[in-house]
């Protein structure tokens, strides 16, 4: 709420006016067909953008043999663009190989603002520093939390500096989010908002009927990976098994430690108590969901998580690790925190237990309803937006002081990386101008009304 009221104190101080248009590029390596808390903000962002007036176009890489132009609902346009993931759904660092396509899409749909999302995208780094380079004022969404002493953080958090030296305005999806961005990229604070994720209430709701007292279900839904904390999950596990012998766990998710949770459940014979359902689309999370009763998530670093927003908004009380943006999340009463260690979350969901009398699952979703909806946030992001679009625009030589003050010698090699960038985007002008480039007609699509469902927003509904 604080930084809502300082978006819109920000607004009024400088005359920007809500209401205006924009038309913008959403840029990631993380989008449809993959799952994901950062696909999801990105499409019911989108998605509420549209209905506000605004042109939103999104730019990604192929995934299988899905390339080229797709819509999908509310006239969503995506460019599947002709790169492959090289690791870990992103591609491989081209620098100057992107500018191209890149160029020609900001040409075509006469784009005026850039939003990039997540740190850790190679094609989101790119598209901000071509686009800064011809004009366009840009905007970074980060999404995760990243650390300051292992090898891949330092040198991940290098590439935020170069990234974020030059841009208009950056989000973060919590206070705590934002804290670890600023401190990472040494970006102003005064340029970093807290816009939160939320969760499409309509479509996670509870069951009509609560599940039966007499057997409790605890649900995870997690990528089981090392950050997702899956080591933690095969030692809590057990304890509670045996602590609880009505207890029941369904875990659904995959990654490398699911082996290590199947060799847990042999080690101590909870085949029967404990359900491994494998990778659980999108479209089906709820219906795994409203079969619990509790939901675990032991993550050991998390700058928002999305999960517990639609547990919560399914009637499912919560247990958390305490860490990142968590404890931000819920109120008190609707989650219990744990430090990430397995002494310390055998007794929180103890707790839980004893607690679930007192849920109601109708209360808690009623609740949910009004505190996250991606209405919200859209607007709050439309704030920034027009903030963004006040920045002014500076020529290549005061841009480039700023990536100087990134370092003796990596700002050095930062403007060196600009300036060929700028060299080739006035070779790509000299041969082939832009007003050769054709731009593509708006297709105005008719939209759902703000009240209604945002229910197909987790469906990829393609125009072919």
């Amino acid at each position: 709420m604080e930084s809502y009221c300082n978006l819109m104190l920000g607004c009024e101080r400088f005359g920007f006016m809500a209401n205006q248009k924009h038309r913008i590029l959403m840029v990631s390596d993380f989008f449809y067909p993959n799952f994901g808390g950062v696909e999801n903000h990105i499409y019911y962002l989108s998605q509420c953008l549209l209905k506000f007036g605004h042109k939103v176009v999104v730019m990604t890489h192929a995934y299988g043999n899905r390339s080229g132009v797709r819509y999908m609902t509310g006239g969503l346009k995506v460019y599947y663009v002709p790169w492959r993931p090289f690791i870990m759904q992103n591609t491989l660092p081209t620098f100057y190989g992107t500018l191209p396509i890149i160029r020609t899409i900001l040409i075509r749909e006469k784009i005026s603002l850039v939003h990039g999302h997540q740190a850790f995208s190679t094609l989101c780094h790119e598209a901000l520093m071509h686009a800064r380079t011809m004009g366009y004022r840009v905007v970074f969404t980060d999404h995760s939390l990243y650390g300051f002493a292992d090898v891949g953080s330092i040198h991940m958090n290098k590439v935020l500096q170069f990234t974020l030296a030059d841009v208009s305005q950056a989000i973060c999806v919590s206070h705590t989010s934002k804290e670890n961005t600023v401190l990472r990229s040494g970006l102003p604070p005064q340029k970093v908002f807290v816009v939160p994720n939320a969760v499409d209430t309509a479509m996670f709701k509870p069951a009509p009927e609560r599940p039966g007292s007499n057997e409790i279900i605890i649900v995870v839904i997690s990528r089981l990976v090392y950050r997702k904390g899956a080591d933690l999950l095969v030692e809590v596990i057990p304890e509670v098994c045996r602590c609880y012998p009505n207890v029941r766990f369904i875990v659904g998710g995959d990654g490398p430690k699911r082996v290590r949770l199947e060799e847990m459940r042999e080690k101590h014979s909870l085949q029967d108590r404990v359900e491994m359902l494998g990778a659980v689309p999108h479209a089906q999370v709820r219906s795994v969901l409203i079969s619990g009763h509790i939901f675990l998530n032991s993550s050991l670093t998390e700058a928002f998580c999305i999960a517990i927003l639609e547990a919560a908004s399914c009637g499912l009380l919560t247990v958390s690790t305490r860490v990142g943006g968590v404890p931000e999340v819920l109120p008190d009463d609707m989650v219990v925190l744990a430090e990430p260690d397995p002494g310390d979350m055998v007794l929180a969901i103890r707790k839980a237990i004893s607690l679930l009398p007192k849920i109601d699952p109708q209360v808690m979703h009623e609740r949910m309803k009004k505190l996250y909806n991606w209405h919200d946030v859209a607007k709050r992001t439309e704030i920034v937006y027009d903030r963004a679009l006040e920045c002014p625009n500076q020529n290549l030589v005061e841009r480039l002081s700023r990536y100087l003050s990134c370092g003796a010698w990596a700002g050095k090699l930062f403007c060196l990386v600009m300036i060929i960038d700028y060299l080739l985007w006035r070779f790509l002008e000299l041969w082939k101008p832009a007003e050769d480039i054709e731009e593509v007609p708006d297709i105005v699509l008719p939209c759902q009304s703000d009240g209604e469902s945002l229910k197909d927003c987790s469906e990829d509904q393609c125009l072919r």
